[in-house]
C-alpha cells in the first residue's frame, strides 16, 4: 500500500482514493500510478499509525516539501489530513502543500477552514473552468453547479488565512476559456497555473 511516494523531488501523500468529482482529465483513467511508483490504489484507507509508520520508513533524503495529492481528494479525509500534517510538522522541517478541489465544506458540512492555518503552507486549487456551467461539465462534481462558487469561496478564505494560494486549470478547455480563467484569477488576486493534459502519467504535477 503506497501512502508516501516521491515525485519531482517532493514527497507526495496518498491517504484516500475517494473523490466527489469525476474530472474529464483525471489521471486515474490512464493507469494506477504516477511515473515509476507503485500502485496508488489503496487496499484500505490508512489509519494514523499506518501513516506514521510509512512516514518513518520513507526515504526523505533531499525532500523539503510534502504534498497532499494522491489518487483521491485529500479533504475527503479532512481529519486524517490534519493529523498527518501535524505529525509531519512535528517530525520534519518540510513545507506542506495541499492539492485540492476546494470542496471540503460540501464534503463535510460546516468544516472550519481556519483549522488549516499553521499546518498547510500552500494550497493549489483546481479551478478547471471560468464559470459554474463549464465547471460542472469538466469537473462533474456530485454537488452540481453550486460547487463552483464554493470552490472560489474556499480559495479566497485560504488566501485570507495567509496561506499561499494558487489555482490550476488543465488545457482540456479552449484558449478563450483559459483566458477567461486568467481574468477571473486576476480579479481574485490569486495566480493561475495552466497544466498540460497528459495521458501517460509521466509528467504529472
Amino acid at each position: 500500500m503506497t501512502v508516501f511516494y516521491r515525485f519531482d523531488g517532493k514527497m507526495y501523500i496518498n491517504i484516500t482514493n475517494g473523490c466527489p468529482c469525476d474530472c474529464v482529465f483525471c489521471i486515474r483513467q490512464n493507469g494506477d500510478s504516477i511515473t515509476q511508483n507503485d500502485s496508488l490504489w489503496l487496499e484500505h484507507e490508512p489509519d494514523i499509525n499506518e501513516i506514521k509508520a510509512a512516514f518513518e520508513a520513507f526515504d526523505k533524503t533531499g525532500i523539503n516539501e510534502a504534498v497532499f495529492c494522491g489518487y483521491g481528494e485529500p479533504t475527503v479525509r479532512a481529519e486524517m489530513l490534519l493529523k498527518t500534517a501535524e505529525y509531519i510538522k512535528q517530525n520534519s522541517d518540510m513545507k506542506i502543500r495541499l492539492n485540492t478541489n476546494g470542496l471540503v465544506r460540501l464534503i463535510h458540512g460546516g468544516f472550519d477552514i481556519s483549522r488549516f492555518k499553521g499546518l498547510i503552507d500552500s494550497v493549489s486549487i483546481s479551478l478547471n473552468a471560468p464559470n459554474a456551467k463549464r465547471y460542472n461539465e469538466v469537473t462533474r462534481p456530485s454537488f452540481g453547479e453550486r460547487a463552483f462558487d464554493e470552490m472560489l469561496n474556499f480559495a479566497e478564505e485560504m488566501k485570507g488565512l495567509g496561506i499561499e494560494t494558487g489555482f490550476t486549470v488543465v488545457d482540456v478547455i479552449s484558449e478563450d476559456e483559459i483566458s477567461e480563467c486568467h481574468k477571473l484569477c486576476e480579479k481574485l488576486g490569486i495566480p493561475l497555473r495552466v497544466r498540460h493534459y497528459v495521458t501517460d502519467n509521466e509528467s504529472y504535477t
